[in-house]
């Protein structure tokens, strides 16, 4: 019997979710990454390795429960890092990619051999939703689907995103924690605002799914959260119009926020970005602004 392996390291792709409309379903890889080292400790729990604030060990502790309770196995003690570049609180699925470190990390310690649908379903019990989950493991564009009486991940359907698509994001120094954003919305919708948005979120799915980047430009509305968590963020309206005004496709708040997204072929990025920072400037918000591609490799052990 071999002995059991003592560390492990995980590299998490970032994402953004809902693409518009696509609410709690769609969600996109990013090649921006955060990167979780696990070893075991002789204590139990795991133990962070250089200092964490009490919002990562608390998705730490949240993500390692969850794991033994799923797998049964034995609990054990390990060390953690977490490092990258992706921004807390802005929208691009850092909770998930600590979430899913975490979980496959153990998973590899463990030799518990969780299937890729296993480890989503986990994941998304944790985030409330599958839209991040499902791209940080599997990469690509996903589209989820979820249980309409429990609301519980059943599976997704995965696209391969060519690299001639870009896509331009405007990270405002504005934090919006998903529970804030969230406490934003409505508790019902006008039906017609329902429509729109489905009709909205069908032909982003289609256009994307066979390749057609231009009929993007007038596809992205939606009805659904945006109008409610927009206002909640200075100069975000702002960025999304004035980069597709400067050759962007066309754009969304990713997540809940705060950064905004406008997918973009390569001649347009560079003047996609300078738009959008100088929208975030007009009301006095610094950004950082990056131009990424899909990941389509998701998850990744070592």
């Amino acid at each position: 019997m071999k002995p059991p392996r003592h560390t492990v390291a995980v590299r998490v792709p970032a994402s953004t979710s809902n693409c518009g409309a696509g609410f709690d379903t769609l969600g996109l890889a990013l090649q921006l990454y955060n990167r979780v080292l696990l070893r075991r400790a002789p204590d139990p729990g795991p133990q962070p390795d250089t200092p964490a604030d009490a919002r990562a060990q608390a998705l730490v502790a949240a993500a390692t429960e969850a794991f033994f309770a799923e797998t049964r196995v034995k609990p054990f003690g390990f060390f953690y890092t977490i490092s990258g570049k992706v921004p807390v609180a802005r929208g691009l699925g850092s909770s998930a990619t600590v979430r899913a470190g975490i979980i496959a990390g153990l998973d590899r310690l463990a030799e518990t051999r969780l299937t890729k649908r296993r480890l989503i379903a986990l994941l998304a019990g944790l985030e409330g939703h599958p839209d991040n989950a499902t791209p940080v493991v599997l990469g690509g564009f996903t589209v989820s689907r979820t249980d309409p009486a429990t609301g519980e991940y059943v599976d997704a359907l995965r696209f391969t995103v060519p690299d001639d698509l870009a896509f331009v994001v405007a990270s405002p120094q504005i934090e919006m924690p998903t529970g804030a954003a969230r406490a934003a919305l409505p508790a019902t919708l006008p039906f017609a605002d329902a429509v729109r948005s489905m009709n909205s979120a069908a032909f982003f799915v289609a256009a994307l799914a066979a390749l057609n980047y231009q009929k993007l430009r007038p596809a992205v509305r939606d009805f659904f959260h945006e109008p409610y968590r927009l206002p909640l963020i200075p100069g975000a309206q702002a960025a999304i119009e004035a980069g597709v005004a400067a050759g962007a496709l066309t754009g969304w708040l990713s997540g809940s926020g705060s950064s905004v997204v406008c997918p973009s072929m390569a001649e347009s990025t560079g003047a996609a970005a300078k738009a959008m920072a100088g929208a975030f400037a007009g009301v006095g918000v610094s950004c950082e602004t990056r131009v990424l591609h899909a990941d389509n490799g998701g998850l990744q052990v070592d």
